[in-house]
């Protein structure tokens, strides 16, 4: 079976814990949302995971293809030449740089340097309003359509697995819900493995096929089939009562 697999993960920064044993896995063409309100450890996973802070104990494996990776202890651009990407919070593109210069820029690592035109005509074809502003500043764009060109620089790294934080942020409502379909059609379309944190856990959950909730930097609730969560039962979750 191919997955991503957190165990036992214990996090922080400096003698500040904010992870506590926690443990979860994606399985391959799954969309799993990681849920929990701001400050209990959501980003802080995932940008474990991607190799940016080091867990103080536990393991972070990808089992791909028979063979079983330890990501715990690599650098981010090892981690990312082994398969995985994130698309950040706060998109984090560089503003003056066209969307193109922006998509060529994260794919022209030696790794993926020979996939770049391909993947860009993928995204292009993926994202039609990304083509059409293919030569406008990325900084110019709206912020829907600044959060589309983030999850298209993702995709200039061939993922496997594929890590979203917060897509929500800074958007207005109706295009949270935009962006959040946007995702699921892309997962639906490619069988891509995405983890995606989110805080806007009633839009998540309508997309994700299982869903972890995170509080107090602890998983608290497995949901293993999000489609039939409890409105209430979640809410108390979010808040670490039950």
């Amino acid at each position: 079976m191919n997955r991503l697999i957190i165990e036992n993960l214990h996090a922080g920064y400096g003698a500040v814990p904010v992870l506590h044993d926690v443990s979860l896995e994606v399985n391959e063409a799954e969309l799993v949302a990681l849920l929990g309100t701001n400050g209990n450890g959501k980003s802080t996973l995932l940008i474990c995971i991607m190799g940016f802070i080091k867990p103080t104990s536990g393991r972070i494996l990808l089992e791909w293809d028979g063979q079983v990776t330890s990501l715990t202890d690599l650098p981010p651009h090892e981690i990312v030449r082994r398969g995985l990407s994130i698309v950040p919070e706060g998109r984090r593109l560089v503003p003056n740089l066209t969307v193109e210069e922006n998509l060529q820029l994260a794919g022209s690592s030696p790794a993926v340097r020979g996939a770049l035109q391909r993947n860009l005509s993928f995204c292009y074809d993926t994202f039609p309003i990304l083509k059409e502003r293919r030569n406008q500043a990325a900084g110019s764009m709206s912020g829907g359509q600044q959060q589309l060109l983030a999850i298209a620089r993702c995709l200039m790294t061939s993922p496997k697995v594929i890590v979203i934080d917060e897509p929500s942020v800074g958007l207005a409502p109706i295009v949270v819900g935009q962006v959040i379909d946007t995702v699921r059609t892309l997962q639906q379309n490619t069988q891509l493995t995405i983890l995606m944190a989110e805080q806007s856990f009633f839009q998540a959950i309508n997309v994700a096929s299982r869903a972890y909730v995170l509080a107090h930097g602890r998983v608290t609730r497995h949901f293993d089939d999000a489609a039939a969560i409890d409105h209430d039962e979640l809410r108390r979750a979010m808040l670490g009562a039950v």
